[in-house]
Formats: structure tokens, sequence, C-alpha cells
């Protein structure tokens, strides 16, 4: 089967742009719900010219972080072709996104429509189009990653999503680079990948990051706290609601993305990256209330231990304590994160829930259990 090139063309949406303010632990925020971009160049990283402008694939890129980090390699002059097996559409204009640059992104994007299980296809249309860079975002088996490897033997780099998943569970925190890993972690795909590029001695680089927020997230992240917000309903958490851990808007992942292109500095390294300050349960479901314009939430505390769910899931995180340090990314990539919590959900509400979309519908089940037993016994 022979690879095809699309040019997308653009379709029509509305532009969306509102500015907000918000109170939070004593700070008071006024800012602008915008497209962020870190336009600062740290040293070591490509600036792009006509004749460094890079050939690009990204594998995935229509969901949620690739539709962030194509939009950034475009307006930076790189050639950017999507793989995908085409059930959704290439280009669809952003919540904030300019009908100006929506029209610009979608005249420039490519698409190599195919399935990545599908090793032969991958092998003999990778290597017949030929790509400087690699962006795998939706990789999850080293096996996976092995043709695209042996069909383009002069890769210049190949940049991956790993995840802070992979590390082994410690009483020392925050999760740093060089801590243990967890060879039996549901993300094991993610660490035989990293081990996979090291041993084929291509220039890599891993990004690992914590909890993803931000529009389109389709993961029930901050969505599930906006759905109970709405209801007016009480927010439930598991044990005592202290358990800390950590979010990263999807934008600065997109930035961390783009700065290790060309970066000497990330070549064979791994990189946690998530947002700057870490948060508890309860902390984060008044963070969410905050975003939203919400009133002061009522939060349930229940243990776990005494429900029987099925396979029902009750709260969209790990029981318990679950962060990690970006100081390397900060201090080797000069990348830091441009928003911080309130302002970062408040640009997710207000660009996705808020305008009243969302990826899954309300579903109180566990809540109702969890309510019902806990009122019982109050």
């Amino acid at each position: 089967m022979a690879s095809r090139l699309v040019v997308v063309q653009p379709n029509q949406a509305a532009f969306f742009h509102s500015s907000l303010s918000s109170d939070f632990n004593g700070c008071r925020l006024t800012h602008s719900v915008q497209f962020k971009r870190n336009v600062v160049q740290p040293k070591g990283a490509l600036h792009v010219t006509a004749s460094s402008a890079k050939k690009i694939l990204i594998m995935g890129g229509t969901r949620f972080i690739g539709v962030f980090l194509s939009r950034l390699l475009v307006k930076e002059g790189h050639q950017v072709t999507l793989f995908t097996r085409g059930k959704a559409p290439i280009a669809q204009q952003l919540p904030g996104e300019s009908e100006a640059d929506f029209a610009d992104f979608s005249s420039k994007i490519l698409h190599l429509k195919g399935d990545r299980q599908d090793f032969d296809f991958v092998k003999s249309s990778l290597a017949a189009e030929g790509y400087d860079v690699v962006y795998d975002i939706n990789g999850r088996e080293a096996v996976e990653v092995e043709p695209i490897l042996d069909a383009l033997p002069k890769l210049e780099q190949y940049i991956y999503c790993s995840s802070a998943g992979v590390y082994l569970k410690s009483d020392l925190l925050p999760h740093c680079e060089a801590d243990a890993v967890d060879p039996k972690s549901r993300h094991k795909g993610k660490l035989d990948t990293e081990s996979l590029l090291q041993t084929r001695g291509v220039n890599w680089t891993a990004l690992r990051p914590v909890y993803i927020y931000g529009p389109l997230n389709y993961n029930p992240v901050e969505e599930w706290f906006f759905h109970r917000l709405k209801a007016g309903r009480p927010i439930p958490i598991p044990g005592s609601g202290i358990q800390i851990t950590s979010l990263g808007h999807v934008k600065d992942l997109a930035d961390a993305f783009v700065n290790v292109l060309g970066n000497d500095a990330a070549s064979g390294q791994v990189f946690n990256i998530t947002g700057e300050k870490y948060v508890t349960f309860d902390g984060l479901a008044r963070a969410c209330a905050k975003a939203g314009g919400f009133p002061e939430p009522e939060i349930i505390h229940y243990n776990p231990k005494e429900y029987d769910f099925g396979k029902k899931k009750p709260f969209p995180f790990r029981d318990q304590h679950f962060f990690a340090s970006i100081e390397k990314a900060k201090k080797e990539l000069g990348w830091t994160p441009k928003f911080d919590l309130v302002e970062g959900l408040t640009d997710s509400y207000s660009l996705d829930f808020g305008k009243g979309t969302f990826r899954k519908a309300a579903d109180f089940e566990t809540d109702d259990i969890i309510l019902g037993k806990t009122l019982a016994t109050v």
C-alpha cells in the first residue's frame, strides 16, 4: 500500500476569547485566556530559518497534546505530517484560535493515513517519505517504535511522550529523573521504549508528564471536578484529601516538546514535565471551583476500602502522593511552565467545559454510593 499525503483545507468555527480574574490562596490573578507560547529560545535549541526547517512526523496528533504541539511546529516553519488512522479530522479549529491562524495551519498540515500496528506499511510509507524528526505522542510499546527506526536510518531526532507513571512508588518525593522505575507498572511499555531508543543509538529525548490537563483533555481530570461543581454536588475525595499531586497544562507540555527540538542539552535525556506547584486533592477541588467561578465546594471524605464499585472508577487520580520535580528541565532546557494551577484550570474551563463541551457525560453512580453510605453513617 502506497503512502498518501493529504493537505487538509480549513473549515469554519467561532473564535473565542475571554478576560477573566480569579482569586486563590490570597493571590488575585487577572489574565487573558488565550493560546500561550514561550518565545524564549534556550541555549542550544534550534533557531528556525528556511534552511533549518525540519520535515517532522507526529505519530498521533488529533486528540489532545498533538493538536497544540502541531500548531507550534507549523508556526515555527516546519513541515508537519500527522500519522493517524484518519478517524478524526486532521484539522479542527481550537478553542481560542483565530480564524486566520486556523486557516494558516489547515493549509500547511499534512496527513499520512495508516495504522501504526501495520508494521510493514509503517516501514514502507515512512521510508518513502523520509523524515528528519519524529514526535511519538501515542506510542505505548517498544515494538511499535522499531519499524519507525528501521524505516528512517538517517533520522536526526526521536522525541517520545513517556510518563511519570514509570517511577517506582517511593516515600521520598518528588520523583526525579534518576529515581528507580517500576518494571511492573502499567506504563512498562514506555520504559521499554526508552530502553530501545537508548540501545538503538538514536538521538532521542523522552518527556515524562505527571497528570496533564487543559482544553480538549480526553482524560477525566479537571472535567471530573467541573461536572460535580456545575451540578452543585459534593465532591467525594478518598482518604484525608491531603494527598499531594501535580498537574501540568497541555500548552506548557507542548512548549517543552518544541523546546527539545534540535536542543543538544536534550540528547539522550528524560525530563519530568508538570506544573511548578504541588496541590492536595482537596486543594484541587477548591482550585477547580475558583477557575469555574463556583462557590466553595462541599468535600466529602471516604474510605475506598469500605465500598464495592465494581469496575467503576470513583476518583480520577491514584490514591497516593504522586508528584515530580521539574528542576532538571528548568535548569538544562531553560523551560518553565507559563500557567499556574488556577490560571491553567481557568483556561481549560473557559475554553472548553464552560462553553458546554466535554469528552464524557457526567456519571454520578459511584458518588451516590459513597454519599448514600456516608450520609447514612453520619
